[in-house]
């Protein structure tokens, strides 16, 4: 069966307080509405039409794809209203509506949900709410059969004593979604075609509304404040600490961590707390990450170790290497198998062969270190003109002596040594000693500068 996925995304969200578009504010470091799209995706629908209205150039920048179509809602007149802007391009057997300010309903759920779905059936998620204030409520019948739902602001006392919601998230058989929509009418309180009087116009032509239940509230909740914002964003993160922790991951606190995009983790991972893991992270069997670390697409090789307060973005650890803590690894940085980068260290496009050992106070950048190479404290490569970048190269058992400054372009060869504080301005052949600094001299007499 084929399916059309229409998300609705074109609200202001004035409660938000903010020049920027509501669907547009992070969870996790994603957009809300980033997180819709990449469910819908999952669902592999032949198209996912994105209805924006406020800030649509900002929506569109951000989030364009080549398997998403914008469709322009120019006035904010309903969800009827704004579903009805995404007909022309609506051809499916099945039409999935959901919002881009509700971005943790997850893809289990919207499978049953269209399970349901018939010809003469259509699909509608609901939630047992404690406390249903500003929801609309799903009335059924004696049977137990639904047979409309009333908006709060229009519902009778009775009718906002039902503890039953209406999520919004409806899967409907696309042959009648055109004639229901061009059914609707605004007399409410809003003044607004509701989707939701789709519901009564499926019964009334003997449809049957089939009902499936979200797991939880917070699955489906939207957000219309930053207050909503705080709350999904720890939801997700508990959600990813339950999930980890089942994957066979080690959280000293679960409370007190962070994921914000994709993680894969191996066996016996350990991770100590406040540690945050942003965009695309692999971490493989028993790595060990410190507390206080922060680290963005990266790849941590089995058995690595990142102590505490380190920061890796777009770095590789190899099997048993370990850095920190207060290390920072830039963009493509990679350590080799049991390589050491020790505190207050930086590497920025740098590659350390195995074995390779940067100890302490260094800045590594654009730079190619052999196997078993010792770099000093202190030591930079000097990699920018001003202008342009240039390489350091080292071969294997290199010895660099503490404060030296590598001016590349420059290599040095297998098991050269420099002296320390030296300047290297030309390569150094293989098993060879570089000197250059200053000749010491010593000033008998010389008498220390006093405070007139």
């Amino acid at each position: 069966m084929s399916l059309d996925i229409v998300i609705l995304a074109a609200g202001q969200g004035t409660r938000m307080r903010s020049a920027l578009p509501k669907v547009l504010h992070p969870v996790a470091g994603k957009p809300m509405l980033g997180h819709v799209i990449d469910t819908a995706r999952s669902l592999q629908p032949q198209s996912i039409q994105v209805v924006i209205g406020h800030g649509a150039e900002m929506v569109r920048e951000q989030l364009a794809a080549d398997d998403i179509n914008f469709v322009i809602q120019a006035e904010q007149l309903g969800t009827g209203h704004a579903v009805a802007q995404s007909l022309p391009y609506l051809t499916a057997d099945t039409v999935l509506i959901l919002y881009g300010d509700v971005p943790l309903i997850e893809t289990a759920t919207l499978e049953r949900l269209l399970a349901l779905v018939g010809e003469q059936q259509l699909g509608l998620l609901t939630v047992e709410l404690a406390d249903p204030t500003g929801y609309g409520r799903i009335v059924r019948d004696a049977q137990d059969e639904v047979q409309a739902i009333v908006e709060h602001k229009d519902a009778s006392e009775a009718q906002r004593q039902i503890r039953e919601g209406n999520t919004g998230i409806l899967a409907l058989p696309g042959k009648h979604l055109a004639g229901w929509l061009g059914r609707l009418s605004n007399s409410n309180a809003q003044g607004e075609y509701y989707l939701t009087d789709v519901i009564a116009m499926a019964v009334a032509d003997n449809l049957r509304v089939a009902t499936e239940r979200a797991t939880n509230e917070i699955e489906v909740q939207g957000v219309n404040d930053r207050i909503q914002l705080a709350q999904l964003e720890d939801h997700y993160r508990q959600r990813m600490a339950r999930r980890l922790m089942a994957q066979g991951v080690t959280l000293r606190d679960p409370k007190r961590f962070d994921v914000r995009g994709e993680v894969s983790v191996g066996r016996d991972v350990t991770i100590d707390v406040n540690v945050v893991l942003e965009g695309r992270v692999v971490i493989e069997d028993d790595v060990q990450i410190g507390p206080n670390c922060v680290i963005k697409d990266s790849v941590l090789r089995k058995g690595a170790i990142v102590k505490a307060s380190s920061h890796l973005d777009g770095a590789e650890l190899g099997e048993g290497a370990d850095c920190g803590p207060f290390a920072r690894l830039r963009p493509g940085s990679r350590l080799g198998a049991k390589a050491h980068v020790g505190n207050f260290v930086e590497l920025k496009n740098a590659v350390m062969g195995e074995g390779a050992k940067a100890g302490h106070l260094s800045y590594l950048g654009d730079a190619e270190i052999g196997a078993r190479s010792n770099i000093g404290a202190g030591t930079i490569t000097c990699n920018y003109d001003g202008a342009n970048k240039f390489r350091t190269v080292m071969g294997e058992d290199v010895f660099i002596g503490s404060n030296s400054a590598l001016v590349a372009p420059v290599s040095l060869g297998d098991r050269a040594t420099t002296g320390a504080g030296s300047v290297v301005t030309q390569d150094v052949p293989a098993d060879t000693l570089a000197v250059g600094r200053a000749r010491q001299r010593n000033i008998e007499g010389w008498k220390r500068p006093t405070k007139k």
